[in-house]
């Protein structure tokens, strides 16, 4: 039963007690979409590999967060022995803790499984409890020890701050916390990772929600109104609200804006069902007597509106009795209006968080909603205005990816979805983008530094909300040049440092504990190469070609002793390491079948030159630097090393090199040799036979941020069958299921 049936049957369940399921549960087993395995493959790294079990999930509404946590226990249930470990479930609402607990039951496949505490009902077994959090008081609390439950899942976390949420976390100390949330960054400015460390375990990114068609697709409209913002107080990265509201509040030039693009981009306004986004108090009950005297029936509601006040005008735009209401940060989370189809931003959102909060509140499907449709009304905005976040947030794109989407219109969007500009805020947009370029000069970067003071590299890159692409330029700067040029204290280096502090982008995809803790060694040790064991020598080999992809020594003595000398160079590279083993979101596995002791893990990713170390093949008489091949057979091992690149739609491709290679599932992968291949070659019966070991090396693009991508390892991949010869076309099953994000990503590009 996958995910979408699991819905569906607990809908159909009905809403009941929570305390009996209609559902015959027997037999039955819930599997995950790609996107929530994925989640679930993300907490699993975060506990197994960095021994973290404190951990935040986002996710919008509507994608399944209960669903997750539910297969989340289950496979902590399932590691270990005996009777499932306790859990409790908290939420503030009877509703969401009935419906969860059916959840739970049905992933467990156990009407019997837990009991509800709310609402003055009680536990009698106090082993699995679904718990409101008003019900867990001081008194309650003090019944149970810290350690009562093996594990706590909090609901809606972005409540944690409040007093009641902050004792029940003071209190217990489970094994295993696990947050749930759609949003972390609340309105008030404060943000719940600082519970987790500053982290997010794993997030549901918004395209990858609709492109599973979990939410209603969106056309965006960019909307010029008129208003200049550029001379309005900017503080602590936002406008100033008082001359925001000023200027909106009484604006009839912007209103009659607003209605006109409201009559030409909405069929029919008087039946839409609209939240408009509001700066004040003021300024929505002043869009509210606007929209009424336009004959659109409006009402606004803030955080002073009494509970009775919502209810009464949230049912009046259910029903249809008006068109609009008009709010103050009231809804950008928390309620669950799936009919909402219309979506009128009326001020500038700065947080990218607060943004897809907004645009959440239009995302979840509804029977005979086709589309949300949102109008962002856009002023002339001052430089500090950062509309690549905001685009980043609804598109997914890389920053130098975003000028080439405005300027063609968005092509790489989810299926459905729109992003329209008109001509002035296109033109903004551009001129905004242009102007990030411009903060990614160098000397921007040397400021932002020298003003945080003598900071880490991970500190500087979340200080200033940067990319580690934007310090090492590809290769053309580095981490130990920025702190240098900041006047703050670095490493020795000699004159010829300087090629090698280039090469440091080449460490920044080692991802797992292996190399990370290899590479230290070697680098730390005094061992000249020659007495290093054969494991070391393997790592040593992938370290310095990764530097070296030529060498330029004699031996691999002399450039280990070079590599060694260079403090600085050794220093950054472990500061890159470690920033990319803690950024890893899956579980690497160890190679069977014979192949154990190469220090290759499979899901982890690597540049060419290391897998051709790792492999025996590259040796300073068989330079990596000179292999251009996309095969390689390895006799010594007995291996056929398959690199393979997804999208090959580059332009110094050739139509010889234009193969078909795709997932068909997570353990099927098709391939097309190279076309000289023949089935009666001896490389073709290899293939084909299974006499060699096929090892699967896959990369979406040639080409990242960083300069040349690495390869993820998929592993051992046995054949199943093949067609044609010259090329031949296989299909593999590969012995470890592919990451599901990388599935979803693979699937893409085939599509």
């Amino acid at each position: 039963m996958d995910a979408e049936r699991l819905d569906a049957a607990l809908a159909h369940a009905g809403t009941g007690t929570g305390t009996e399921l209609s559902l015959d549960l027997s037999g039955l087993d819930v599997w995950p979409y790609p996107y929530q395995q994925a989640i679930l493959e993300a907490l699993a790294v975060e506990r197994k590999v960095h021994d973290r079990h404190r951990n935040l999930v986002v996710a919008a509404t509507g994608t399944g967060k209960t669903v997750i946590a539910a297969l989340d226990y289950r496979e902590l249930a399932r590691s270990v022995e005996g009777e499932r470990p306790s859990l409790l479930f908290v939420a503030h609402r009877r509703e969401i803790l009935q419906q969860s607990l059916r959840t739970y039951r049905e992933v467990l496949a156990d009407a019997n499984f837990g009991e509800l505490l709310v609402d003055g009902q009680q536990p009698q077994r106090w082993r699995h409890v679904f718990a409101s959090v008003q019900s867990l008081h001081s008194a309650t609390l003090t019944a149970f020890g810290p350690s009562a439950f093996d594990i706590v899942v909090i609901d809606e976390f972005h409540h944690a701050e409040a007093a009641t949420y902050r004792r029940l976390l003071d209190h217990f100390l489970p094994h295993e916390l696990l947050g749930l949330t759609a949003t972390p960054e609340r309105t008030d400015g404060v943000d719940v990772r600082s519970v987790f460390d500053g982290r997010t375990a794993a997030e549901l990114r918004l395209w990858d929600a609709l492109e599973a068609e979990l939410l209603c697709p969106f056309h965006y409209f960019g909307l010029a109104d008129g208003t200049d913002l550029s001379g309005l107080k900017w503080t602590r990265g936002r406008y100033d609200e008082g001359e925001l509201s000023n200027l909106y509040t009484g604006n009839d030039t912007r209103a009659k804006i607003v209605i006109k693009h409201l009559t030409d981009k909405v069929l029919d306004p008087g039946t839409m069902k609209a939240l408009g986004f509001c700066v004040s108090v003021a300024h929505a009950h002043y869009m509210a007597d606007v929209f009424n005297r336009a004959g659109l029936p409006a009402a606004a509601l803030s955080g002073s509106s009494s509970r009775v006040e919502r209810d009464r005008v949230l049912a009046q735009l259910r029903r249809g009795g008006i068109a609009c209401i008009f709010t103050v940060d009231l809804f950008n989370e928390g309620v669950d209006l799936p009919d909402v189809d219309t979506l009128l931003m009326l001020r500038p959102t700065e947080s990218a968080t607060v943004f897809l909060q907004q645009l959440g509140r239009g995302l979840r499907r509804s029977p005979g909603k086709a589309v949300l449709t949102v109008l962002d009304f856009v002023g002339h905005h001052r430089k500090e205005f950062r509309w690549d976040q905001k685009l980043r947030a609804l598109t997914g794109r890389l920053p130098g990816q975003l000028g080439e989407d405005v300027t063609h219109g968005f092509p790489f969007l989810p299926s459905g979805c729109q992003i329209m500009l008109d001509r002035e805020t296109q033109a903004a947009v551009l001129a905004s983008l242009r102007a990030q370029v411009q903060r990614g000069n160098w000397s921007t970067l040397v400021s932002e530094l020298r003003s945080l003071g003598d900071t880490d590299l991970r500190g500087f890159l979340e200080a200033s909300q940067r990319d580690l692409a934007e310090v090492l330029k590809k290769g053309q700067r580095s981490w130990t040049e920025l702190r240098r040029d900041a006047g703050l204290p670095t490493a020795s280096g000699s004159a010829g440092e300087v090629p090698l502090l280039k090469r440091i982008r080449a460490f920044a995809h080692v991802d797992d504990a292996v190399r990370v803790r290899g590479y230290r060694n070697v680098l730390a040790g005094s061992l000249p190469y020659s007495e290093l064991d054969p494991a070391a020598q393997r790592l040593a080999r992938m370290l310095v070609f990764s530097v070296w992809p030529k060498l330029g020594f004699d031996d691999f003595d002399a450039a280990l002793n070079a590599l060694r000398r260079e403090s600085a160079v050794t220093t950054e590279m472990g500061h890159v390491m470690d920033l990319a083993f803690d950024r890893n979101r899956v579980l690497p596995v160890t190679l069977g079948g014979g192949l154990a002791l190469l220090p290759l893990r499979v899901h982890a990713r690597y540049q060419r030159e290391e897998i051709l170390s790792a492999l025996d093949h590259a040796s300073p008489s068989n330079l990596p630097g000179n292999f251009r091949e996309g095969v390689l057979y390895v006799a010594g091992t007995n291996v056929d090393a398959l690199l393979v690149t997804l999208n090959k739609s580059g332009k110094d491709r050739s139509p010889t090199t234009m193969y078909r290679d795709y997932a068909i599932s997570q353990d099927l992968f098709h391939w097309e040799s190279q076309s000289q291949t023949s089935i009666q070659s001896p490389t073709g019966q290899r293939y084909v036979t299974g006499n060699s070991r096929v090892l699967l090396f896959v990369r979406d693009d040639a080409k990242d941020e960083l300069g040349t991508a690495p390869y993820t390892f998929l592993g051992r991949a046995r054949h199943v069958s093949h067609t044609g010869s010259r090329p031949i076309a296989i299909t593999w099953r590969l012995d470890e299921p592919m990451p599901a994000e990388l599935f979803q990503t693979a699937k893409a590009i085939a599509g």
